[in-house]
């Protein structure tokens, strides 16, 4: 168990006194803040000298573990050569990133344009999209989100992150493919009919019928990892298109071979986008957004634009070094792997526990939605006591959905079998914590 000491409340007062207080409300870890001293591979320690097992990764951005020696000496090299020139010149590395770029993704994507997150990749998608078709109205999934720039907390649909009161109308909501919260009796086949129907519909009465694109994740991160039904994009796709749209994938949490099998999480359902957006993961820890679109797409963004750290040669030589990383140890496979080690076992604790409603993922990205045992009430003081049981157990693991009940499991990329077994016996104890 760890120990904890007056460091950490020392340093939370300091922060309270200079920081957003909106920001300090995040700070929490369960019933504590965390401090961070030092964090190296899978562990992370905090200033009272206490060891985690990191299975969050900084909210699946450290893929490939903290303090990856290879990325870490090609980052030091760049420091080393060039640090910042902004966009107007060419940056080799800047370049060498976007040809990985286009060999990786699916189809005919080619086009890259980098910047600094995860919001900004999205909002150069919209503006992309509303550029090449000329139309105007964006539709996005209920529990997805986007960001935190104005565009994007319209394009978010919870409550909790949708702040200031100003939001973009011509930016729809349709019915999540969440099946665990579909109505009640209702068959998968059937819920996805529902789901069409009702992206069907939303066209037809709340738009004039032609819309710029259609916008969703794979996999939801914030919204709870919720999963896609696999036919879920082929069936959405020809309404999308015969409306005049494109389809926009946001692989900000799911690109990487995070979801095991291949680099990117759509390729699962077998659709080609024509826009992809990425982040977090694509750079280890480094503040990198990318968003890459399909030729014609690419044409249609006429006028000046740059990022003035888009493309930052330090950050791109993180990428790349991230990137070839996974590909020379092929870390998809170890994903696939490893995910179906890792949801054996949570679907072994979810036979032990009643209070585990559902256990939903692909690959390293495998979520725990809790409820109120008897059926599917969100239990969200309970996903809040594990989370804090499991950080005392030396264990670290995130939180989302919209009710704030589902707990989020991402373990890097080259996790190791015995890190798996590890973190489950630990993840097996908290439970037990909790289950009281």
């Amino acid at each position: 168990m760890v120990q904890t000491t007056s460091h950490t409340a020392a340093l939370l007062k300091r922060q309270q006194q200079v920081l957003l207080p909106a920001q300090n409300k995040m700070l929490y870890y369960g019933d504590q803040p965390l401090a961070v001293a030092k964090a190296k591979d899978q562990y992370l320690w905090d200033v009272e000298g206490n060891r985690y097992l990191d299975f969050f990764g900084g909210i699946l951005t450290v893929s490939i573990g903290h303090c990856n020696d290879e990325v870490v000496e090609a980052t030091i090299r760049q420091l080393q050569t060039v640090g910042h020139t902004s966009a107007l010149y060419l940056n080799e590395i800047t370049i060498k990133v976007a040809e990985k770029i286009a060999e990786i993704t699916p189809g005919r994507l080619q086009y890259s344009f980098f910047t600094n997150s995860g919001t900004e990749a999205d909002e150069l998608a919209v503006l992309a999209a509303r550029m090449y078709t000329g139309n105007t109205d964006i539709i996005a999934l209920r529990h997805a989100y986007s960001g935190r720039s104005l565009s994007m907390m319209s394009m978010t649909a919870h409550a909790p992150w949708r702040l200031g009161n100003v939001f973009d109308g011509a930016i729809k909501h349709v019915r999540s493919p969440y099946y665990y919260r579909a109505p009640v009796a209702m068959s998968e086949a059937d819920f996805l009919e529902l789901c069409v129907r009702d992206l069907e519909e939303l066209i037809a009465t709340c738009t004039n019928g032609r819309i710029a694109a259609f916008m969703a994740e794979p996999i939801q991160g914030v919204g709870g990892f919720v999963v896609a039904p696999q036919d879920y994009f082929k069936r959405i796709l020809p309404l999308v298109k015969q409306a005049g749209g494109l389809l926009i994938i946001d692989e900000v949490q799911t690109g990487w071979g995070r979801t095991g099998r291949y680099w990117c999480g759509i390729e699962h359902w077998g659709v080609e986008p024509d826009i992809i957006t990425f982040a977090k993961g694509i750079a280890n820890g480094m503040p990198v957004g990318c968003t890459v679109m399909t030729p014609e797409v690419a044409e249609a963004v006429k006028g000046l634009t740059l990022s003035t750290f888009g493309g930052n040669p330090v950050a791109m030589a993180s990428a790349y070094a991230t990137i070839s990383y996974i590909e020379k140890h092929r870390l998809w496979e170890n994903a696939e792997v490893q995910g179906a080690r890792l949801r054996e076992r949570l679907l072994a604790m979810q036979a032990s526990h009643q209070f585990i409603g559902d256990v939903r993922g692909l690959g390293l990205m495998q979520g725990l939605e809790l409820v109120v045992p008897g059926g599917k009430t969100p239990d969200a003081t309970r996903a809040m006591a594990l989370l804090a049981a499991a950080r005392r157990r030396g264990l670290l693991i995130g939180r989302g959905g919209l009710y704030g009940n589902v707990i989020r499991i991402a373990p890097h990329l080259n996790v190791s079998s015995a890190d798996i077994e590890a973190g489950c016996e630990l993840l097996m104890l908290a439970l037990a914590d909790v289950a009281g």
